[in-house]
């Protein structure tokens, strides 16, 4: 084989190798939930083990769900400070009419002491709902589920209408980028 023709065809399986990957992440942002679109239905609990349903919060209040890593082998300090930035702005959360719900994903067997560690110290008003996502199911069920060695979820913010549409989605397909709380406060107005 010459050495020209060798070149193209490792360009040629280079080439693919990549669309292949660009198209299978395609795949995953398109299955997630978008702007526009009503978030489907879905029954959490607490560490009280109270159940909460998107529905039931939703009935009379927009709702901002807050996605976190969770748990994914240690406690993510970017969780930890986007969470305190969030209950920092509570009041205006309140003010705007909004109901803060923060999605806690980790193992099954263990998920109720690394969720308590998390929530240590942080003190969660009426208008916060602190669930817990045992396994991952949420994040399975809504394709925001980080299936790699230490990962759980793709950090996200959702902010939905009393209906469940989604008015405004932010998914991190890094552990940066995540959404502040002056941005979401911006769209509940």
């Amino acid at each position: 084989m010459k050495l020209n023709q060798f070149v193209k065809l490792i360009t040629g399986v280079l080439t693919a190798l990549v669309l292949s990957i660009s198209l299978s992440n395609l795949e995953v942002i398109a299955a997630q939930p978008q702007k526009g679109e009503k978030f489907a239905d879905f029954e959490l609990k607490d560490l009280g083990d109270k159940k909460h349903k998107l529905s039931e919060l939703s009935q009379s209040n927009q709702v901002v769900l807050l996605v976190l890593r969770g748990y994914p082998g240690y406690q993510c300090p970017l969780c930890s400070k986007q969470a305190a930035q969030f209950l920092a702005k509570a009041d205006e959360f309140k003010k705007a009419g909004a109901k803060v719900v923060m999605i806690y994903p980790a193992p099954a067997n263990g998920i109720d002491k690394y969720a308590r560690e998390f929530i240590e110290g942080k003190d969660f008003p009426e208008n916060f709902v602190f669930l817990i996502d045992p396994d991952y199911q949420f994040l399975i069920d809504n394709d925001l589920r980080w299936d790699a060695e230490q990962e759980t979820s793709y950090p996200s913010t959702f902010v939905l209408d009393s209906n469940r549409m989604v008015k405004f989605a932010k998914i991190s397909m890094s552990h940066g980028g995540r959404t502040k709380p002056d941005e979401v406060l911006a769209e509940l107005k």
